[in-house]
């Protein structure tokens, strides 16, 4: 890589970041000029609907992946564990990885891959069609129209997913105990909740407020820089997965080092 390449890829990266953060910065600042009891512009019916979508729709594929991570997870920590005589440390296992990393992580990855690919092909296809260029027109600000309503539904709906995603994680753990140890549901849960911290759970909610955000400013900062028409929009759904996931994923480790070093 000659060193004129270096340098286009490094203005590119921070016009990128440069971006993101505007966008960023107008959509939090449009939630909190949120006041529905003073006439807000929050299109409710638009908000209900993406809620509808983004965690009602997602919730049988989130419990059933989930599910099966928690499943694997007991697998693969007995085959290590009964080496030494301790499946029994196979609930506290689950239990912690799940609330605190695979639950909310998972969850970002399946909601990536079901709404924030739909996100930049829906602003995506208005902007090829210049239905954005329309909404400025109209002296509406489209990322009040078109992103608030995708934000303040993604706030709302990705700890509840979140929170389901741990419950099935750790039911599909109670699978194997089941088989393995003769263990039954109510001890199994009865260990989980004495070896669960409130931390845990809260560790988790957090990241997912944090994933949730990330997945719709991406989302719809590529479909608002669509260019090329129909095959523009295909590229810019391509790019916002792939960026969204290296962002959560990102994301994630500087809260688990943050959590890590600062409230362990």
């Amino acid at each position: 890589m000659t060193l004129t390449q270096i340098g286009h890829s490094t203005i590119e990266t921070v016009e990128y970041v440069g971006g993101l953060t505007i966008q960023f910065g107008r959509g939090v600042a449009a939630v909190f000029r949120l006041n529905p009891f003073r006439g807000s512009r929050l299109r409710w019916h638009t908000t209900i609907r993406q809620m509808a979508v983004v965690g009602v729709e997602a919730l049988p594929v989130v419990c059933l992946i989930s599910g099966f991570v928690g499943l694997i997870m007991a697998l693969q920590g007995a085959y290590e564990l009964k080496k030494f005589g301790a499946l029994q440390y196979v609930v506290s296992l689950v239990g912690v990885s799940i609330t605190r990393e695979l639950g909310p992580l998972m969850t970002a990855i399946i909601i990536i891959g079901r709404s924030g690919s739909a996100f930049a092909a829906e602003i995506g296809t208005m902007t090829v069609t210049e239905e954005v260029d329309a909404l400025r027109t109209m002296a509406l600000e489209p990322v009040d129209f078109l992103l608030v309503p995708k934000l303040v539904a993604m706030m709302v709906m990705m700890p509840c997913l979140v929170i389901a995603a741990d419950t099935a994680g750790i039911l599909g753990g109670a699978v194997f105990t089941y088989a393995s140890l003769g263990m039954s549901l109510r001890n199994y849960l009865s260990i989980t909740s004495e070896v669960l911290l409130l931390r845990d759970i809260i560790t988790g909610l957090i990241k997912s407020l944090a994933f949730g955000m990330i997945i719709v400013q991406v989302g719809c900062f590529e479909g608002f820089h669509v260019r090329g028409g129909p095959e523009g929009v295909g590229r810019a759904t391509t790019k916002a997965v792939v960026q969204s996931i290296f962002l959560v994923i990102i994301a994630d480790l500087l809260f688990t080092a943050f959590f890590y070093l600062f409230w362990s």
